[in-house]
């Protein structure tokens, strides 16, 4: 049995959310699965629908690496929101002290995120998967880029709206990775070989990554639930 060995690391995240085992993430798997999605704001059915009209419905590697991409936008405009708060209130040390274990919190999401998408670039390459230049890479960092000014938009207006609209993203991600690990039984069987496999970690299969990636979903959009309760700055 192995174990993902790239988790928690001297308080920081190093690669993958948590520390499961292969039948843990199964049974994490089956609880995404059995469990409702979130009731979708305005704006992520927008991206959705948007999303799905550009890349089809059907999931794939080249559409996921295109989810990842967009993944890492809310984080890092949350950051540099953070960072601006800061400079304002730097006299108030515990306050500033606050945010910025918010921003180191934002980090380690999008850091995580970013492990995604370059396990997808290194598995699209390795399978010789012919991308569109326009479709998958530069239309996607026009997506990114749109959607990080509105994350950036409602994080200084509503912080609650941006954070409700990073948890219809990341809930939406976390139910696409668990289905498209049940629409290829055949992964259960091929080995995860990697060249971040020491950053991100182990695992036995590629279903058993995928299984893990969609767990990592999970966590970012619980996070993103629990700023609900208090998410301005205190």
């Amino acid at each position: 049995m192995v174990e993902n060995e790239a988790s928690n690391n001297d308080g920081g995240i190093k690669g993958a959310m948590g520390n499961l085992t292969p039948p843990e993430r199964k049974q994490e798997q089956t609880k995404t699965l059995s469990a409702q999605r979130r009731r979708y704001g305005v704006l992520a059915k927008l991206l959705f629908s948007s999303l799905d009209a550009v890349y089809g419905k059907e999931r794939s590697l080249s559409k996921f690496k295109v989810l990842e991409l967009v993944a890492r936008v809310p984080y890092q405009s949350w950051e540099q929101v953070a960072y601006i708060a800061i400079t304002h209130v730097s006299d108030r040390v515990a306050m500033a002290r606050r945010i910025h274990d918010r921003v180191l919190e934002s980090r380690s999401q999008q850091d995580n995120e970013q492990w995604h998408l370059l396990i997808l670039e290194e598995l699209i390459a390795e399978r010789g998967i012919d991308e569109s230049y326009l479709r998958y890479t530069v239309l996607p960092q026009v997506i990114a880029f749109i959607y990080y000014q509105v994350s950036a938009l409602l994080y200084v207006v509503r912080p609650s709206l941006s954070y409700r609209l990073n948890a219809d993203f990341e809930d939406h991600a976390e139910h696409e990775y668990m289905e498209l690990v049940l629409e290829h039984p055949e992964w259960e069987g091929e080995v995860f070989e990697s060249s971040i496999a020491a950053e991100y970690g182990h695992y036995e299969s590629l279903a058993d990554l995928f299984r893990q990636i969609g767990y990592d979903e999970r966590v970012h959009k619980l996070e993103s639930e629990g700023h609900l309760r208090e998410p301005r700055f205190r």
